[in-house]
């Protein structure tokens, strides 16, 4: 029987829980020609989010294209922009024909070509001839806008892990060319944009430290799936479609260690459901963890092992709820040498997104489970 607590791919329909709000926000924003920013930590939902405001759509009957944009391996301008203008082209068009008249048509006066040899050898459907200059991505940039108005309907265009844009030298130039592009003036139907990104301190860098696209995007915050709403999903998924009972003092639980963190609470029903074939009790839980924990310890293991002496004593303080780092008890409970080196130990934390700092100015830290191992078993705390 199929598993309802799906937690290796994105999930829409009946796997989808929570963030009703958030699907309509979204929607609308859409709707209205809005760019969009997402940035959670990983497994978070964000991806989740967009395909159920898209599928929303469609059921509609709002006709659109989409696209999305794979980052995560762009390391160059010339990266960025071949798998652009490839995966863009893809999603709006479907013949070697359809893709030359185009870029002659969108492209022209740039230096890309429509290489036929390479398409048919590595799917590649924009290439170039020359090293790419600002033409290249004013234009290259534009080309949703054109497509839509070429089809007749919207273009949504997701930029997943948005934040890797910083690996291309010149990654000034394209987010510049992109606020340009966001002023003018477009006549509908046009493209709108989805920026999300995993990496929390490297995309608030991008849209609030050097604010680009100031007051051009919308910032759609995720805060946690409501507890309720998984304790319910929990509950029912083993009681309707396994046939078993989950309490829900337990499912309570989960969501306090988890911190209603949907990946890790649907991974650990999962393993539940796979260890039990009627009543999940502590025990069954217990075992559960301690199967996702052995799973995730060598990466928690590379974490830590990447950490000074110094920025550990940091993440113990955060352990201990401490706030005000700069306090000189605080820097001589914890040897942090002196206020300066705190502010470097903090620049460090947060470069390896280990943990980040809310609107209150509070630190927290991101992954909830290496929050719970780095505590009882690296610290020994009970």
């Amino acid at each position: 029987m199929e598993t309802p607590f799906v937690y290796d791919k994105y999930v829409t329909g009946k796997h989808f829980v929570g963030r009703k709000k958030e699907c309509g926000i979204m929607g609308n924003l859409l709707d209205a020609g809005e760019h969009v920013v997402l940035y959670e930590p990983p497994k978070t939902g964000k991806m989740s989010l967009v395909q159920q405001t898209l599928m929303n759509m469609r059921s509609a009957g709002k006709p659109f294209i989409v696209s999305c944009v794979e980052m995560f391996n762009v390391r160059t301008l010339e990266d960025f922009l071949v798998k652009f203008g490839t995966t863009v082209m893809k999603s709006a068009l479907s013949t070697p024909d359809q893709y030359k008249d185009a870029i002659d048509r969108h492209l022209a006066g740039t230096h890309f070509i429509f290489d036929r040899e390479r398409f048919y050898q590595d799917g590649e459907i924009v290439s170039m001839n020359w090293a790419p200059d600002a033409q290249d991505i004013a234009q290259m940039i534009r080309l949703p806008h054109r497509l839509a108005a070429d089809r007749g309907v919207p273009f949504y265009v997701i930029l997943r892990e948005f934040q890797t844009i910083m690996c291309a030298d010149e990654y000034e130039d394209v987010l510049k060319a992109m606020e340009e592009m966001f002023k003018e003036r477009v006549e509908k139907p046009a493209a709108a944009f989805i920026m999300m990104g995993s990496q929390v301190n490297a995309m608030k860098y991008i849209f609030a430290e050097r604010k680009f696209f100031y007051r051009q995007v919308v910032h759609l915050p995720l805060e946690p799936i409501e507890e309720r709403d998984i304790i319910e999903h929990i509950v029912r998924g083993f009681l309707y479609a396994q046939g078993k009972s989950f309490e829900r003092d337990l499912a309570m639980g989960a969501c306090e260690l988890f911190k209603c963190h949907i990946w890790y609470l649907n991974h650990l029903a999962a393993v539940c459901d796979s260890m039990s074939k009627g009543f999940i009790n502590e025990g069954i839980m217990v075992e559960a963890l301690n199967s996702m924990l052995a799973l995730h310890q060598p990466r928690f293991m590379n974490m830590v092992n990447d950490l000074t002496d110094h920025q550990l004593s940091l993440v113990r303080a955060i352990l201990d709820g401490v706030v005000k780092f700069s306090a000189s008890d605080v820097i001589e409970k914890y040897s942090l040498n002196s206020s300066a080196n705190v502010r470097r130990v903090k620049d460090a934390l947060r470069k390896k997104e280990i943990i980040t700092f809310n609107e209150k100015d509070e630190p927290v830290i991101l992954d909830p489970l290496f929050e719970y191992w780095v505590s009882k078993y690296y610290f020994e705390r009970q």
